[in-house]
């Protein structure tokens, strides 16, 4: 049977294409990443701050090598589009932005973020972030993407609100962390949303 509405964005969008290079201000570039960051990878994963807010850990390089390869293979999938955030001149990482559940026929995607600890405080998050939306939005043509962090994840909600993630609500107890369950900050931005 025939669906009524098409598809906002056609299945094989991102399939068809290698994963672009996307500029981001301040000099930093979001890449695809490459076996050789697994050691940045590995490093980000080791942080607490940085474990507090995720479910997994990476126990070695090797594990860290793994995900990256799931993450490039995702691409090919069209499930999920993960970038190395990186200094344009050096390489470093510095960070690692992500679209998240990509449903391309609904035009909807879930934005992901974090920064390795020495990047934090730069503006490192919200400049990825902004860069990433604007190419998904406006490159892509998805319609929404929606933002989720832990209430008490108070950088994150600095992040979403400085990037133009407009709050909606609270989604109660809806992830379960090592220290329990969290309640979930809902944001989203629409394509034509200010920022």
């Amino acid at each position: 049977m025939p669906y009524k509405i098409p598809n906002v964005v056609e299945p094989g969008t991102l399939a068809g294409q290698e994963q672009p290079t996307l500029a981001a201000s301040g000099g930093l570039i979001l890449r695809a990443w490459s076996p050789k960051d697994a050691p940045a990878v590995y490093e980000a994963f080791q942080d607490p701050a940085l474990q507090r807010w995720h479910a997994r850990v990476a126990d070695s390089e090797d594990e860290a090598r793994e995900w990256i390869e799931d993450w490039r293979a995702a691409w090919a999938k069209e499930r999920a589009a993960t970038w190395a955030v990186a200094d344009a001149d050096t390489g470093e990482v510095a960070g690692r932005v992500a679209l998240r559940e990509i449903n391309l026929g609904d035009g909807q995607a879930e934005m992901a973020y974090w920064t390795m600890p020495r990047a934090r405080g730069r503006g490192v998050a919200p400049r990825a972030v902004t860069a990433l939306a604007g190419w998904a939005l406006d490159v892509v043509g998805l319609h929404r993407l929606e933002l989720y962090h832990a209430t008490a994840n108070e950088a994150s909600c600095r992040v979403a609100l400085k990037t133009g993630f407009v709050a909606e609500g609270v989604k109660r107890s809806a992830v379960l962390h090592e220290d329990g369950w969290h309640d979930m900050h809902l944001h989203a931005r629409i394509r034509g949303d200010a920022t």
